[in-house]
C-alpha cells in the first residue's frame, strides 16, 4: 500500500489536467462542428458528440489501466507489442476496409479501428527499449540501420495502405535521435532535402540543375578561394550545364532529359572527386558527394511524387505550392476553413453561432478541420487559448521528458513529443492554409475514438513511467 500511495503521489497532476482540459474543449467543438436540432442533447449517442463521450469514457478507463499496470510492463514488452501491432498492420492490408482511398482500417459493425494510430506508441516503445540498452552506441552503423529499422517497417506497411498522411508522423522519430546525440548535420541535410523536394516540384530540372551548379561552385570557392582553382571547378560544371541544355533543348525522343542531367552531374562530379582525393582535397570530395546526392534525390522526386502519393494529396500539394488554384475543387477545404477563421475575428460570433459550420461548407469540420470551428465561433481569443495550452503541454512534457533518471523513459518522453507536436503543428497548418491537407487529427481534439484513444495511451505510458522515475528500471 505504501509504494502504491508513492505513486499516486508522484503523478503530475499537471499533464493530466492539460489533456483532460484539452478533451473537454475538443468534446464541446465537435458538438458545435455537427449540431443537430433534433438532437440537442450533447450525450446523445446517435450523434457524433454523443459518440466521443463514449470514447472519452473509454479513454479514462484506459489511462487508469496503464496507470495500474507494472512500470516495468512497458519495458519488457516492447518488442511484443511492436511485433504485434506490425502484425496487424500487415493483416490490414487483406482484411481492412478502404475509407477515403486508404485501406488503413478494420470495421466491426459500426466501430471502426485504425491500427496506424496505435502503431505510433508501439514505435515509441521499441525505439525507447532498443536505445536504452546496454552497450547502446547512436554513432555505430549497426545501431543507426536497427533504428532505421524500427522507423521504416510500419512506414512502409502504412504506405502500402495509401495512408502516406500517416506514414509521415513516423519520420518525426528522427528528432528524438537528434536530442540522443545524433549529429546536427542530419538535421541540416534533411531540411536541405526538403527544399530541394519543394524546388523540384516548382521549377524545371534545368533551373534546379542551374541552381545547384552554382552552389556547388561558389562552396568550392569558399573552400579554396584561387581563382586558379575556380576556373578548373567552373569548366567542369560548365560542361556538365552544357549537358542539361542539349538534353532540355535539343534532344526530345529515345531518351529521358532525367537521365542526361543525372549521368552529366554524376560523371563531373566523379571527375571532381577522383581529382581531389589525388590532390588531397578532402573537401572537394564532399561537395562533391553531396551535389551527386542532391542531384539524384531531385530526379527521384517525380517518381516518389507520382507513384507514392495519392491523386488528391498530388493537387494538394500542388495548391499549396501555388502550382494549381482551384478554389472550388482541391483547394476548397483550405478554402472554406480559411474563411470560417477568418469570419470569427477576435472574439468569434459565439458558441453554436457559426455560420459556415452550421451549413456544412468546411468538410471533415469534427474531424481534421475541427480547429476552424474553434476559429470561427471563439474568434482569434480561442484559437490564442486552445494553441497555447497545447505549448503548454509539449513544454511541460519536455520539462518531465528531461527529468527521467533512466533512458527509457527519456527517449520514450521526447517521442510522445514529437508525435503530438507534429499532429499540431500539421493540422493547424492545413486550416490556415500553410501545410498540405493530408489527414491528420489534432491530438485530444478531432472527433474519432482510434486517435484518441491511442493518443491517451501514448501520454498515459509515459505519465506511468514519470510517476516511477525514481525506481530502477529493468533495461
Amino acid at each position: 500500500m505504501p509504494r502504491r500511495n508513492n505513486i499516486l503521489a508522484n503523478i503530475d497532476w499537471v499533464t493530466i489536467g492539460l489533456y483532460l482540459l484539452i478533451v473537454l474543449l475538443g468534446w464541446l467543438n465537435i458538438y458545435a462542428a455537427v449540431f443537430n436540432e433534433e438532437h440537442q442533447s450533447i450525450f446523445d449517442i446517435t450523434q457524433r458528440y454523443g459518440k466521443q463521450l463514449m470514447w472519452i469514457g473509454a479513454a479514462s478507463v484506459l489511462a487508469l489501466i496503464i496507470m495500474l499496470l507494472e512500470v516495468n510492463f512497458y519495458v519488457f514488452f516492447s518488442f511484443i507489442i511492436y511485433g504485434l501491432l506490425l502484425l496487424t498492420l500487415i493483416a490490414v492490408l487483406f482484411f481492412g476496409t478502404v475509407v477515403n482511398g486508404a485501406k488503413a482500417w478494420f470495421t466491426f459493425g459500426g466501430f471502426a479501428f485504425q491500427p496506424g494510430e496505435f502503431a505510433k506508441f508501439a514505435t515509441a516503445l521499441a525505439l525507447a527499449r532498443y536505445m536504452s540498452s546496454y552497450g547502446f552506441k547512436l554513432q555505430k552503423p549497426k545501431s543507426l540501420l536497427t533504428i532505421a529499422a524500427i522507423i521504416f517497417l510500419p512506414i512502409a506497411i502504412i504506405i502500402l495502405q495509401n495512408d502516406t498522411g500517416s506514414a509521415l508522423v513516423y519520420f518525426s522519430f528522427v528528432l528524438v535521435l537528434y536530442r540522443e546525440g545524433l549529429s546536427g548535420v542530419v538535421l541540416f541535410f534533411g531540411t536541405l532535402f526538403a527544399l530541394l523536394f519543394i524546388l523540384a516540384l516548382v521549377v524545371s530540372n534545368l533551373t534546379l540543375a542551374i541552381i545547384m551548379i552554382g552552389m556547388v561552385m561558389l562552396a568550392y570557392l569558399v573552400f579554396n578561394p584561387k581563382l586558379k582553382q575556380f576556373a578548373y571547378v567552373f569548366m567542369v560544371y560548365a560542361v556538365c550545364l552544357a549537358v542539361f541544355i542539349l538534353a532540355d533543348l535539343v534532344i526530345k525522343t529515345n531518351f529521358e532529359t532525367d537521365q542526361f542531367i543525372v549521368a552529366g552531374a554524376v560523371v563531373a562530379s566523379l571527375f571532381v572527386m577522383y581529382s581531389s582525393i589525388k590532390r588531397r582535397l578532402p573537401n572537394y570530395t564532399k561537395i562533391a558527394i553531396v551535389f551527386i546526392g542532391s542531384v539524384l534525390f531531385t530526379i527521384s522526386v517525380d517518381y516518389g511524387f507520382d507513384n507514392f502519393l495519392q491523386a488528391h494529396q498530388q493537387v494538394r500539394i500542388n495548391e499549396l505550392l501555388g502550382i494549381e488554384s482551384n478554389p472550388m475543387g482541391a483547394g476548397y477545404h483550405v478554402n472554406q476553413s480559411k474563411i470560417a477563421i477568418g469570419s470569427g475575428g477576435v472574439w468569434g460570433k459565439g458558441y453554436l453561432q457559426g455560420t459556415q459550420t452550421k451549413f456544412d461548407f468546411v468538410p471533415e469540420q469534427s474531424t481534421d478541420f475541427i480547429f476552424c470551428t474553434v476559429g470561427e465561433e471563439w474568434g482569434f481569443a480561442g484559437t490564442f487559448l486552445t494553441i497555447v495550452l497545447f505549448l503548454t503541454l509539449f513544454i511541460r512534457l519536455v520539462w518531465l521528458a528531461e527529468r527521467q533518471r533512466s533512458s527509457f523513459s527519456r527517449i520514450y518522453g521526447y517521442s510522445v513529443v514529437v508525435i503530438l507536436f507534429f499532429h499540431f503543428m500539421v493540422n493547424i497548418g492545413m486550416t490556415i492554409g500553410v501545410m498540405p491537407v493530408i489527414g491528420i487529427p489534432l491530438p485530444f481534439f478531432s472527433y474519432g475514438g482510434s486517435s484518441l484513444w491511442s493518443f491517451t495511451i501514448l501520454l498515459f505510458i509515459f505519465i506511468r513511467l514519470d510517476a516511477s522515475r525514481l525506481e530502477q528500471l529493468s533495461v
